[in-house]
């Protein structure tokens, strides 16, 4: 008995300092958030006397972020749309129809999931404002789009590579379209993997700074987590505010992550299990 429990104590141990070590900046932060000014500067790792909540009122509309919140949520909600949109149609395509240069194109897909942003962001930022859509929502829709409609089709199509063909030959032969089978069939069987990939591609999309930080340089149009970014200088001096703006960001993935967990585990796991 002595070797099972060791054994399980050894895994537990690092798991349980990790998810500490993991919820600590979390309640650390919302810890600042409810103190004053005063009381943050007497000690600031004390426990908060009371629930303030005028910091995160300020961080919420004297430091615009409400309109931060609001173009986050319109450009994920229309990135979501179009990934899940063009990811699905390319991986039942590419994982059940046969045309020429089907191999290399999910190749490339495969390829394209290890060039970082970096080396892309120039010729991005470039093209885009060669067509006038910096500064706009479509320009930064269409830069996520970009950047990790590869990462949906692979996931999709890893996914549909499970559903056997001979539901899709059966489809076909009782009359139905390729459209007709993908709307009819893959859709609704493709609806787990759906769920999963479209919640990965929001928390990328709603943490990510850079790509926005390029595509939206006024202060109208920043998303949330730019504009946590610029609290750091605006609010230097006023820490509460600061780490307010930092938990507003933070509450949303929270809850994803409680919520839907099983599903983003799932999604992590779908192109080693599938296929």
């Amino acid at each position: 008995m002595r070797g099972p429990r060791a054994s399980t104590w050894i895994v537990a141990v690092p798991m349980m300092a990790l998810a500490l070590a993991t919820i600590y900046p979390l309640v650390f932060t919302a810890n600042v958030a409810m103190k004053t000014r005063h009381d943050y500067i007497l000690d600031r790792f004390s426990p908060a006397g009371s629930l303030n909540w005028d910091n995160v009122v300020t961080a919420w509309t004297s430091a615009g972020m409400a309109r931060y919140f609001v173009n986050s949520l319109i450009v994920v909600a229309a990135s979501v749309a179009l990934l899940l949109l063009f990811g699905s149609m390319a991986g039942f395509a590419l994982s059940h129809l046969r045309f020429r240069g089907s191999r290399a194109l999910f190749l490339g897909c495969l390829a394209a999931l290890f060039i970082p942003f970096q080396v892309i962001m120039v010729p991005l930022a470039r093209t885009m404002a060669d067509a006038g859509l910096i500064d706009t929502y479509p320009g930064l829709v269409l830069a996520y789009v970009a950047q990790f409609l590869p990462f949906t089709i692979y996931l999709m199509a890893s996914y549909y590579s499970g559903i056997p063909r001979e539901i899709v030959d059966a489809a076909r032969i009782d009359g139905n379209t390729v459209y007709g089978v993908f709307r009819r069939i893959m859709l609704p069987m493709g609806s787990p993997a759906l769920l999963s990939v479209g919640i990965l591609d929001a928390l990328f999309c709603w943490n990510d700074v850079l790509i926005a930080l390029l595509m939206m340089p006024s202060a109208q149009h920043r998303t949330l987590m730019v504009g946590v970014t610029s609290l750091r200088g605006q609010y230097s001096s006023d820490i509460p505010t600061f780490a307010s703006g930092v938990l507003i960001a933070a509450v949303p993935v929270l809850v994803v992550y409680l919520v839907f967990q099983r599903q983003i585990a799932d999604a992590v796991t779908a192109g080693s299990t599938k296929g």
